[in-house]
């Protein structure tokens, strides 16, 4: 069982939403009182006393630390004890436009998310921030999104995985989901180690990064091909090549009023 025992409020009412909305069974108690005999782990802020290390029975209980804004990595943790999902922290990423996020300690999915591409290495981040030795598994799929991934994520080991089949069908009710699962079958597959890819862009892959550069422009403009292999080699985003795009047209428009003033 897990025990909540601190007196920081933040920290306890954001816990026990976690803890409730998993459903797992806990309870709480004032910091330094008796452990409760089922007691397998206990959450508290770094500033609460200490409870006992082990029960009657004389098993060790273990504790996790956390800070208020720690919350939900404290319950994973604690969540992981509880299971004995021990083991190493595993991240399985199916790249794209919007990755599908999943991570998992040992056999236990303890999170996941579908973000955008440009917020993905920082989630990434934050999941392993803590954990020794993490490992993120990396979809071959989705080339120019999977290969910015890959070369943003130098601080961390990284598996590139042949992600066949890894999409399952998804039934009534799952639709949205299929990025997410085909995440979690390419955290349990084992892949090649590597520390950056280079891919060169296929024409058709150009093309469809300046229609997205039109479909989100205000103006309807349509970024060049070289701001589109910028943005595929993860150097510009959308926006920035768009801003980039504006800016040379304004310069052209303003040297060519000197040119007709000098005329």
């Amino acid at each position: 069982m897990i025990v909540v025992a601190t007196d920081d409020f933040e920290l306890y009412h954001d816990v026990v939403d976690e803890l409730r909305d998993r459903g797992v069974t806990f309870t709480t108690q004032e910091p330094g009182d008796e452990l409760p005999d089922r007691t397998r782990v206990v959450i508290r802020s770094p500033e609460d006393e200490a409870a006992a290390v082990s029960d009657t029975e004389g098993r060790e209980i273990q504790t996790v630390v956390a800070t208020a804004e720690e919350a939900r990595l404290a319950v994973e943790e604690a969540v992981a004890i509880l299971r004995g999902g021990g083991g190493r922290t595993i991240v399985g990423v199916d790249p794209g436009v919007r990755p599908g996020i999943a991570v998992l300690h040992g056999e236990t999915i303890v999170s996941a998310f579908q973000v955008p591409l440009a917020d993905a290495v920082e989630t990434i981040r934050r999941e392993v921030a803590d954990a020794p030795d993490p490992l993120v598994r990396v979809g071959d799929g989705a080339r120019l999104q999977g290969s910015q991934l890959i070369n943003d994520l130098d601080d961390v080991a990284v598996e590139m995985v042949d992600e066949t089949g890894t999409t399952p069908y998804l039934g009534t009710g799952a639709r949205g989901m299929g990025d997410v699962l085909a995440a979690v079958n390419i955290a349990r597959l084992s892949g090649d180690a590597i520390d950056s890819r280079r891919v060169e862009p296929t024409a058709g892959e150009l093309q469809r990064i300046k229609d997205r550069s039109r479909r989100q422009s205000a103006d309807g403009r349509t970024i060049d091909e070289g701001l589109a292999r910028r943005v595929a080699a993860g150097d510009l985003s959308i926006d920035e090549a768009l801003a980039t795009h504006r800016e040379r047209d304004a310069a052209n428009e303003s040297d060519a009023d000197v040119d007709s003033r000098d005329e």
